[in-house]
């Protein structure tokens, strides 16, 4: 039983691990989802704070009305009572206390959606100066890296290059090589071709003032003056 729990936990082990490497590498995508994720909540926290707003509103023009109509059941009080209708200025006094008890609730009402919406308009300023910073961030995060994998690529097509260059080297070098001997071949043929002629021989011949020799203009011309 002992070792199967250790298996169990090895297995959750290694399933963590993998649930780890695979947040890693989709961890830029998971920030950007997160990013829309509080963007959509705080665009609903807008939505109810103009909601909390409106009702602040209503409250608000509830309470002046209320205000409103006390004091002028205040007024029918007093000309009641000018009048020394006690009784009719009793039901208008019930009236206005009936009044100023709804006024109270309003106000309390009225507080509360003031103090509501003033926590949440502070939370919704906070909120967006913070998705602000975390826009900036992943912009900056997507730039690194961009460039961490046109690093990688460079270096990997570098070092791939240089394998290739090595290689194109000495296959140019083998080309010059043979190029290089075919032209000795055929230098030597062609001087072995020249030492092996007649051309050759009667051209040393004459560099060495041996046999024939060609006549010069001059020559010819001094021995036509001679038989003159």
């Amino acid at each position: 039983m002992g070792i199967l729990n250790k298996i169990l936990t090895a297995f959750r082990g290694g399933a963590t691990e993998v649930g780890q490497s695979i947040v890693d590498a989709n961890s830029t995508r998971i920030f950007e989802q997160e990013i829309r994720d509080a963007e959509r909540h705080l665009n609903k926290a807008k939505r109810d704070l103009t909601e909390v707003m409106a009702k602040e509103m209503q409250a608000g023009r509830e309470i002046d009305s209320l205000k409103r109509s006390i004091a002028e059941h205040e007024g029918y009080a007093t000309q009641a009572l000018a009048q020394n209708n006690e009784g009719l200025a009793l039901e208008v006094a019930a009236k206005i206390a009936e009044l100023e008890q709804a006024l109270g609730e309003q106000q309390g009402a009225n507080d509360s959606f003031s103090a509501n919406a003033t926590r949440l308009k502070n939370l919704v300023k906070q909120t967006e100066r913070q998705l602000a910073d975390y826009q900036r961030q992943l912009s900056m995060v997507k730039t690194t890296d961009s460039v961490q994998k046109a690093t990688a690529s460079i270096s990997s097509s570098f070092a791939d290059s240089n394998s290739k260059l090595m290689n194109a080297k000495e296959s140019l070098e083998r080309i010059k090589a043979r190029q290089q001997a075919f032209d000795d071949k055929l230098k030597a043929a062609e001087t072995l071709e020249a030492d092996n002629s007649d051309n050759s021989l009667q051209a040393k011949l004459q560099a060495a003032g041996i046999g024939e020799t060609k006549q010069s203009a001059q020559s010819v011309l001094d021995r036509l003056k001679a038989k003159n």
